[in-house]
């Protein structure tokens, strides 16, 4: 019986050697990554809270971001009822507009009478500095028009209806698709974008994300072969760390870039920077380009 439980026990050692020593399944880099000289990328996230400079979802917030001379736009996506790709972080437009509704319900005529941005606030409510200001929601083509060279994050926020295809047409159309990476939460979505649009750079779905930090806890992520080029993440989910040291090395073997939002702390941003992330997406880009003497 002893003899048994040694075979068992060198099999186990065996297989947990294998996964380790096991060839990585490398991925192929894609041109998004090519533009950059400097690393961490400094990435504008779209605000739309009272955390930033501006109010998100308007091109006043990119303009703004842009003078400030960010490495990456980021922003969130949204299709109206009539196939136009909408620059917004909810599936309504109650939270952030004087309007109410799915963003998918409306055609892009009416959702451009909506007035974005008059909920954001600095002061706790006590003031409303854009309401009255007339600004309006803008298209993903609109934002194509006015910075055609700057490197975008752009995030489908809709499953249903598939705004897949629609989308890669537009990214096609403007010659974005080595500017444009694109994430999303869905897996089936990003799926459905990634058999869309094969030339374009995107990050991990939420599952991809967890399926790679269990099997790095368990010394296996070399057997993992990513469908995705980028991680973009929180430090921890679920009370559950995700970057840490060894997430961040194990990423890098598989050649991918590890993204972290959204850090406004410029302690934190140290630390993360001493940690070797790629990137970060931060409501206060000012305070990291300090950070970074940039």
């Amino acid at each position: 019986m002893e003899r048994y439980w040694w075979l068992f026990t060198l099999l186990i050692l065996l297989l947990i050697l294998g996964f380790i020593l096991w060839p990585r399944q490398s991925i192929n880099q894609y041109p998004w990554f090519d533009q950059f000289d400097q690393y961490p990328l400094v990435t504008s996230h779209a605000d739309d809270t009272g955390s930033g400079l501006w109010p998100g979802i308007t091109m006043t917030h990119l303009e703004g971001v842009a003078g400030l001379g960010v490495d990456v736009l980021e922003m969130d996506a949204h299709m109206t009822s009539d196939g136009h790709i909408v620059l917004m972080h909810d599936d309504t437009v109650d939270r952030t507009t004087n309007g109410s509704g799915l963003v998918s319900d409306f055609t892009l005529e009416e959702l451009q009478q909506l007035e974005v941005g008059v909920n954001w606030t600095q002061d706790e409510g006590a003031t409303y500095p854009y309401q009255g200001k007339g600004l309006q929601i803008p298209t993903v083509e609109e934002v194509f028009q006015r910075f055609p060279d700057y490197p975008m994050v752009i995030e489908i926020k809709q499953d249903s209806p598939s705004m897949a295809e629609p989308f890669c047409v537009l990214i096609r159309q403007y010659d974005k698709t080595e500017k444009v990476l694109v994430p999303s939460f869905s897996g089936q979505t990003i799926a459905e974008f990634r058999a869309a649009c094969p030339e374009v750079a995107t990050a991990s779905a939420s599952d991809e994300t967890r399926n790679f930090v269990i099997a790095n806890f368990l010394m296996a992520a070399n057997l993992i072969k990513p469908a995705y080029q980028a991680f973009q993440v929180p430090e921890e989910s679920g009370g559950i760390p995700v970057v840490i040291p060894h997430f961040i090395s194990s990423a890098h073997d598989r050649g991918l870039q590890v993204h972290v939002w959204t850090i406004n702390d410029a302690d934190d941003m140290h630390r993360l920077i001493d940690m070797g992330v790629d990137g970060i997406m931060t409501d206060r880009p000012d305070i990291l380009k300090d950070i970074l003497g940039r």
